[in-house]
């Protein structure tokens, strides 16, 4: 019923306005994330310093998310948010390395694999280990045992993923004298100048990737997200493909023509930092090429956007400018992020919005659009097709934050913020005052008040959720 009343709907809007194909109702749809990336790190956001050309396009052709928001501000609680709609605390995935996606949550790769789609996985996974038998990464291995939960279980065709990070060069090798965690040069030879990082590729039959690994790790993961693309064209099968670069993570190395790019940079680390990221930004315009000349660019919904904000404490080569906080922190530097979507069928070229939208809000969209139902509740992400035809300038609830003590509820306008379970809430007018200089507490108790009330209700309901109170099936093995 719903599916039908979704493409009743698109046949409408085409036969009125010519801008809209039918097909619509199973665009394509890559959702790709950066990882560590900040607010400034992209000439879309206003950043003078690392080239980003082929996002800046990418911009410059949708729609760019002034207030976008990682549900998290660590990396594996946002990438479960992105693949389920709902808040990691849900998914009892409250911070990196913790917890894995369970088998009873529905994902987005489900969803569109049962309405006909071919789907895959690139880059970094970080919901699960990804072998039982072997020491890999941060868990991998036979004691991470219990957190097993690779993309093939989560309802991906293809992969080509990791457990965790990776060098951004070069990505399975480390240097034998390592005088860095953070940053090195590009080796010339790893075999003999280096040992390996510990940290593997695996493909969706569980086996470890072993050829084509050398060089920009970025380039190594669109190496397989293209040919993917190409089959997908080929078999006529509309695709879902998740591409989740581990660039800017730690430890970040640039190769030798991207490291040149920067010479005025302040050290080794800031000048393989931009690097790293423009070698990234190369390979987003690869992507959005390969599907211009397979005439797939109008109907796919291409998303950029970074899991938290930059690495570094008070200082680092990543910008949250002109945010407060970075990584691992509630304030905006940790949570707001570049965000952008592309998709000419349906987003006008050169749009922009001022209407807060986070991470959890890509499934409902896509559900919309193809006619899947949710069957995991409670969803905390919207349906926000109405704000690419310019038609929802206002969230219509809240966006709620939680994270190792810290909290937030962001009701569009006014932000509640607390630093840890005991401290007192501050409250900041995120219009007026978007880099949190002015705590408003003590003039609004009476919304202070109303905004936490609705947080803690909001909280029960999600620890409700990750003790299990959702589930009311096993949906898979």
């Amino acid at each position: 019923m719903k599916k039908a009343f979704v493409f009743s709907l698109l046949m409408l809007l085409a036969s009125v306005s010519g801008a809209v194909s039918v097909e619509d109702a199973h665009p394509n749809v890559i959702l790709m994330m950066a990882d560590d990336l900040g607010w400034a790190d992209v000439g879309f956001n206003g950043g003078k310093i690392i080239k980003t050309p082929e996002l800046d396009k990418m911009a410059a052709g949708g729609m760019v998310f002034e207030r976008f928001y990682a549900a998290a501000p660590v990396c594996s609680p946002t990438r479960g948010s992105m693949l389920t709609g709902r808040h990691p605390y849900r998914l009892d995935i409250p911070f990196a390395n913790t917890g894995h996606l369970k088998p009873q949550e529905l994902t987005l790769a489900e969803m569109l694999r049962e309405k006909g789609y071919r789907t895959g996985h690139f880059g970094k996974w970080h919901l699960g280990t990804l072998t039982k038998t072997e020491k890999d990464a941060n868990r991998g291995g036979p004691g991470g045992a219990q957190h097993f939960s690779p993309p093939q279980d989560n309802g991906f065709d293809v992969c080509l993923s990791t457990e965790s990070k990776v060098p951004t060069w070069d990505p399975m090798w480390i240097p034998k004298e390592q005088k860095s965690k953070q940053t090195w040069g590009a080796m010339k030879d790893p075999e003999k100048e280096g040992s390996l990082y510990g940290t593997y590729y695996w493909n969706e039959k569980g086996e470890k990737v072993t050829d084509n690994l050398r060089g920009d790790d970025s380039r190594v993961i669109v190496d397989r997200v293209e040919p993917f693309i190409r089959k997908a064209a080929e078999d006529k099968k509309p695709f879902f493909a998740v591409v989740w670069f581990h660039t800017p993570h730690l430890p970040v190395v640039a190769g030798p023509k991207h490291y040149a790019m920067y010479p005025e940079a302040r050290n080794e680390h800031y000048r393989n930092y931009y690097g790293c990221v423009t070698a990234m930004d190369d390979q987003v315009g690869r992507i959005r090429k390969t599907l211009q000349e397979l005439g797939m660019a109008e109907n796919t919904l291409l998303a950029f956007c970074s899991d938290n904000g930059p690495e570094g404490k008070g200082t680092g080569p990543g910008s949250a400018k002109p945010f407060r906080g970075r990584k691992r922190s509630l304030l905006e530097g940790g949570v707001r992020v570049p965000g952008v979507i592309e998709w000419p069928a349906r987003i006008k070229a050169g749009s922009r919005t001022q209407m807060a939208v986070v991470t959890s809000d890509f499934v409902p969209t896509v559900a919309e659009v193809v006619g899947a139902e949710m069957t995991v509740p409670p969803v905390d992400g919207i349906n926000i097709l109405p704000v690419f035809a310019g038609k929802m300038k206002e969230r219509p609830k809240p966006i709620g934050f939680a994270s190792r003590g810290q909290a937030a509820w962001h009701d569009g306008r006014y932000k509640l913020f607390r630093s840890g379970g005991s401290k007192p809430w501050s409250l900041y007018d995120l219009d007026a005052d978007p880099t949190e200089s002015k705590d408003l507490a003590a003039e609004m108790p009476e919304r202070v008040k109303a905004m936490a009330g609705d947080f803690e209700k909001w909280m029960q309901s999600c620890m409700s959720s990750r003790s299990g109170a959702d589930y009311t099936e096993i949906r898979k093995p």
